[in-house]
């Protein structure tokens, strides 16, 4: 039988009428008693894609169980980073808590079960403040336990507190590119690691990254915050290729990775960050190897260049 979840649910739309309705099957076998349903516009110089948000919203008359519904479908196109940082501050505004999925964001039903246990366990506990469904380890499990607890914070199904969202800054006022690299240094003992994040924060505040995530990212790590990642995959992320906004690269290893059975939920004795865990994630998107073997061989250069030069 299909878990019932007791959260509710933020499903964010765009133009992406194919992965939205497998979603949305999902969200309507945990048939959350509260749904909260938000779109962004079409952009003026794509033709069609008026057609496709208007197709993904259509989800929205398929709702056949007892449910409060809240729709928030902007008629302009606001872009990533503010239509959805916008429509979680209207979903927060009126929960304590709750459920984030994106359109490409196919969870299991498992996953709702999890969100639900999560969010009541650590609803006080300001030690967490995201409650992420994708495990990202590649079969790896670390402890007995069905979560781990990370620094990361993965934002493919999630789910979080009014508490933590309050604090969220889309630009990032508080911050500045000093302060952010002394900052990364005392999280990371990885230098290529360490640059990589503030490279990133200094595009976000360039204007040069249209997103919403990476800034939830950084006010976690700069609170010390701990994130909860399950020791199984429960969300498959089905929106990479052709179409997607970020997500373009099709044969990337965490395409539409498989869901993975939770089982009963064992909770960990340790409440602390797995730091070789969020290596092996960063070493693979942060290309941290390549980067090591690129400028040993440029050390090496140089070293037989001075050599020469004697």
């Amino acid at each position: 039988m299909n878990y019932k979840t007791h959260s509710p649910v933020l499903l964010l739309l765009f133009n992406r009428p194919d992965t939205t309705r497998r979603v949305f099957e999902a969200i309507r076998l945990a048939a959350p008693a509260r749904l909260y349903i938000a779109a962004d516009g079409p952009r003026k110089d794509r033709e069609q894609e008026a057609v496709l948000c208007v197709e993904a919203k259509e989800v929205v008359n398929h709702i056949d169980w007892p449910c409060e519904v809240k729709t928030l479908f902007r008629e302009q196109n606001l872009g990533c980073k503010e239509a959805v940082s916008s429509a979680i501050d209207w979903f927060f505004e009126q929960e304590e808590e709750g459920i984030i999925l994106e359109d490409d964001c196919l969870p299991s039903n498992d996953f709702f079960r999890f969100c639900d246990q999560m969010l009541e366990r650590y609803r006080f506990d300001t030690r967490i403040r995201h409650i992420g469904g994708s495990n990202l380890q590649q079969g790896k499990q670390w402890g007995e336990a069905s979560y781990y607890c990370s620094n990361l914070t993965h934002v493919w199904g999630w789910a979080s507190w009014r508490r933590v969202w309050q604090q969220y800054d889309k630009e990032l006022t508080a911050y500045t590119a000093e302060d952010v690299q002394n900052a990364f240094a005392n999280i990371f003992t990885e230098p290529i690691i360490v640059n990589t994040w503030v490279q990133m924060f200094k595009q976000l505040n360039a204007g040069q990254i249209d997103t919403w995530d990476y800034q939830l990212t950084f006010i976690n790590f700069f609170n010390n915050s701990l994130s909860i990642i399950p020791n199984v995959n429960l969300i498959s992320n089905i929106g990479f290729g052709d179409g997607a906004t970020h997500t373009i690269d099709a044969a990337n290893r965490y395409a539409s990775l498989p869901h993975q059975p939770l089982g009963n939920i064992v909770h960990p004795l340790y409440i602390v960050p797995q730091k070789q865990a969020d290596y092996n994630t960063l070493a693979y998107d942060f290309d941290v190897e390549r980067i090591k073997r690129k400028n040993a061989k440029l050390h090496r250069r140089i070293k037989r260049w001075f050599k020469n030069k004697r």
